[in-house]
């Protein structure tokens, strides 16, 4: 399997992004923690300090099967705001490969366009970016080979859909017993 690529700027928030993170891994999925900041250390929302993989500048990308984009603020701006993240996003649609967001960061999908005519869902209130979306207001949407989630509650929910999407339904319940929650 390729690797799934998650992306980080200071102000992301934390549990949706280490959710993703830690369960693709108990998965047995590959996963790089990619930052596009200029320092390969990064501060969530809540202050907490990571040390991501690689910086974007120093990846190419051909392997990844997916890209994960958490929320929080300001990390989802800066996500929208790097523009060399928003040709790669706008390269994968176009490709019909695997896209997710959750939170704030669906914006970034729809500021791009990615989402029109697509069921969606975000942290409420951000649904006015999602240019064309049917939002939903789910906890999780997926439609095709796009996944959003609605917000930190729904971290858990949004890194077992995206087990589901790449691995199976019986790799999610394998999971699902594994850490307790069945």
């Amino acid at each position: 399997m390729g690797t799934v690529y998650v992306f980080f700027a200071d102000g992301f928030e934390e549990m949706e992004a280490f959710a993703a993170v830690d369960i693709l891994k108990r998965a047995d999925v590959p996963v790089q923690m990619v930052t596009v900041t200029d320092d390969e250390i990064v501060r969530g929302a809540h202050g907490v300090p990571v040390l991501c993989d690689k910086n974007f500048e120093n990846c190419d990308f051909f392997d990844a099967v997916m890209l994960v984009l958490p929320g929080g603020l300001p990390g989802a701006t800066t996500l929208a705001e790097h523009e060399g993240l928003g040709k790669l996003l706008v390269r994968f649609a176009a490709e019909d490969k695997n896209l997710a967001a959750i939170c704030a960061a669906p914006m970034v999908l729809g500021k791009l366009g990615l989402l029109k005519g697509k069921k969606a869902t975000c942290y409420p209130g951000f649904d006015k970016y999602l240019e064309g979306a049917e939002y939903t207001g789910a906890m999780v949407e997926k439609d095709g080979n796009i996944i959003t989630g609605k917000g930190p509650g729904a971290c858990m929910k949004f890194a077992l859909a995206l087990v589901e999407h790449l691995c199976g339904k019986e790799k999610v319940k394998e999971l699902e017993e594994a850490m307790c929650l069945r």
